[in-house]
């Protein structure tokens, strides 16, 4: 199906295993998450979500109005696409972002990380798929690696304010689990229409806008948590345009393309990497050199990937 698929580099997308698009849409993840955490403790969860989806929803609709995708799509995969957006951008993404701003990235992240597990058992429930076999050793290395260099990813000297409690650590962590169980419902709803070749990039951007005009309606409301904290400084909009662009706009997309031809379960397994993938990041722009634990789930977690995709 022609449109903004093929304008966005859509035939070297399809070359891709869908394992190696979700492992992208990580990296993706991890990479914005450096540029998120500053502007989303100084502008609240609900004012940096909300300037994250206009950025995001405009780059996406730049790039579906010049491929043209945009016209394949009905009244009904709006629909759908608008209600996906709701619960996995509006709701999920908010509340990881709140939960961040109390736990920090680190702590976050493996909370995040249970996604991959809400997914594998929803996708069995609703859609028939099973991961077993070498498949299921290898998911359970990869997700137990995941979350294993992530709590044991803090050194004993670490003292950096991202690893500090703020508020009720209950509430982070539900807060956390909310935005996991979020993005799974959210991602295996579209299942089903992207195996119909719907443009990929023209889906992102439905999601993202009806996503945003839910955050406008909830400001429209007086209700105080979703007003800004504080001003928005000009480094703040570029971090926040720069989150955007590598989280939302490439890798929400790239899950799509992912979900068109691969196991929502598996896929889902594979995006859940971003904390691993994490920690180099941090190691190399914070010199914050990561604990032997993490060295450890990071090995497991390679050692998981290699073997789902060496028996696939």
């Amino acid at each position: 199906m022609p449109g903004a698929d093929t304008a966005w580099g859509g035939p070297a997308l399809h070359r891709l295993r869908p394992e190696a698009l979700a492992v992208v849409a990580a990296a993706s993840w991890a990479v914005s998450s450096l540029f998120s955490a500053p502007p989303a403790q100084r502008l609240g969860a609900f004012a940096f979500s909300r300037w994250r989806m206009l950025f995001a929803s405009a780059i996406l609709w730049a790039l579906a109005l010049a491929g043209g995708g945009w016209r394949d799509l009905d009244a009904a995969a709006v629909g759908l696409l608008g209600l996906s957006g709701v619960v996995g951008i509006f709701i999920g993404d908010t509340a990881l972002f709140a939960c961040m701003n109390r736990l920090g990235p680190r702590r976050s992240g493996v909370l995040f990380a249970t996604h991959a597990m809400f997914s594998a058992l929803l996708a069995w429930l609703f859609l028939g798929e099973l991961i077993q076999g070498w498949a299921l050793v290898g998911s359970a290395l990869l997700v137990g690696g995941v979350m294993m260099a992530v709590l044991w990813g803090k050194r004993e000297d670490e003292s950096h304010g991202w690893e500090q409690t703020r508020g009720r650590l209950l509430i982070g962590v539900g807060l956390g689990l909310v935005a996991a169980l979020c993005q799974s419902v959210a991602t295996l709803m579209l299942k089903p229409l992207m195996a119909t070749g719907i443009d990929a990039v023209s889906a992102s951007a439905v999601r993202m806008s009806l996503a945003l005009a839910a955050h406008g309606l909830l400001l429209a409301s007086g209700w105080p948590g979703a007003r800004v904290k504080q001003p928005l400084r000009v480094r703040d909009a570029l971090l926040t345009f720069l989150s955007a662009a590598v989280a939302m706009a490439l890798g929400m997309t790239l899950i799509l393309y992912a979900m068109r031809h691969g196991q929502a379960g598996l896929v889902a397994v594979f995006s859940s990497v971003t904390p691993v993938l994490l920690l180099p990041l941090l190691w190399a722009v914070y010199r914050r050199r990561p604990a032997a634990g993490a060295w450890l789930g990071a090995a497991l977690a390679v050692a998981g990937t290699a073997l789902i995709l060496a028996r696939s």
